[in-house]
């Protein structure tokens, strides 16, 4: 068995996170795979995969090995698609990770449109509230909210949020709003944190930080819980304006305190290989950028 033979059987053993399923999707023997992920280990010197009698996982150096295979074989496709003058037909998989909320709201659906445009092409998604790591993970394209440090990956800013208070206009009604951050104190609060306690909200006052510790009789660790929960009238949520966009629109929820929040966050649309990127991945990255550039949430 030639190298790019094996890659192909190695990448459906990892997807398929086994040896009789990837024997299955390759249309091999089950012993042909085994022999074949040996004979890969063997020449390679290292183990890539860690079996046991129910599963096969990834080593480290067979997660990176995993994202170079698929990327030499995706480039080998769109060469030999080239060759035959078919090129305009994009093949081959894209992996796009995003945070939860941002990936369900915006990503995905320009995923859904950009398969039906090629159908050649298919995808999986990486929803997670955490950095992923391209390289290491096999990930092409990310969607990232933040400040990015220097590196070497590519990145398009689309947008930028805003870290938004807001309530219920029936709320704001029955307690009013409030005027300055310290106003806090006196009204009904909704906790946001991944942890068992309360984070502490920081406010731009001139050239300073104010932080308040609201006291919050409802603590939750997922956004669209707190947004739940300020449109039914438990108080008041601080999160990112784009999670809120539907509920502004609809007049379920007002914005307070506009004056004091913190700089925005800007939006980038990452990937790591530049002009070297598979076509693929360049046509999915001009796709969505221009996707989120038009999104009203996102300016």
């Amino acid at each position: 068995m030639d190298r790019l033979e094996t890659m192909r059987v190695f990448v459906a053993v990892a997807e398929e996170e086994g040896f009789a399923p990837a024997a299955r999707r390759l249309s091999m023997s089950a012993p042909a795979v085994t022999r074949a992920i040996a004979a890969l280990e063997e020449r390679i010197g290292t183990r890539l995969l860690h079996r046991t009698t129910r599963i096969v996982r990834l080593t480290e150096a067979g997660t990176r090995f995993l994202a170079d295979c698929k990327r030499i074989l995706g480039e080998i496709e769109e060469a030999e698609a080239s060759a035959a003058g078919s090129h305009a037909a994009l093949r081959g998989q894209l992996a796009v990770t995003a945070s939860v909320s941002f990936g369900r709201m915006f990503v995905a659906p320009a995923i859904f449109d950009f398969l039906a445009r090629h159908p050649h092409v298919s995808a999986r998604t990486l929803l997670v509230d955490r950095i992923v790591e391209l390289l290491d993970e096999g990930v092409d394209v990310a969607v990232r909210i933040a400040h990015l440090p220097d590196s070497s990956l590519s990145a398009i800013r689309v947008g930028s949020v805003r870290l938004v208070v807001c309530a219920s206009p029936a709320y704001l009604a029955a307690r009013g709003a409030p005027e300055r951050p310290a106003d806090l104190a006196q009204l009904d609060t909704i906790g946001f944190s991944q942890t068992a306690s309360p984070a502490e909200w920081s406010f731009a006052s001139g050239s300073r930080v104010e932080k308040v510790l609201p006291s919050s009789q409802l603590l939750v660790n997922t956004a669209d819980v707190a947004v739940a929960a300020a449109v039914a009238g438990r108080g008041l949520a601080r999160v990112l304006s784009y999670q809120i966009g539907p509920e502004l629109r609809a007049g379920r929820l007002q914005v307070v305190l506009p004056a004091f929040e913190p700089p925005p966050v800007p939006i980038h649309v990452v990937h790591a290989e530049g002009r070297r990127a598979a076509a693929r991945v360049r046509a999915f990255v001009d796709f969505l950028v221009e996707r989120l550039r038009s999104e009203t949430w996102l300016t």
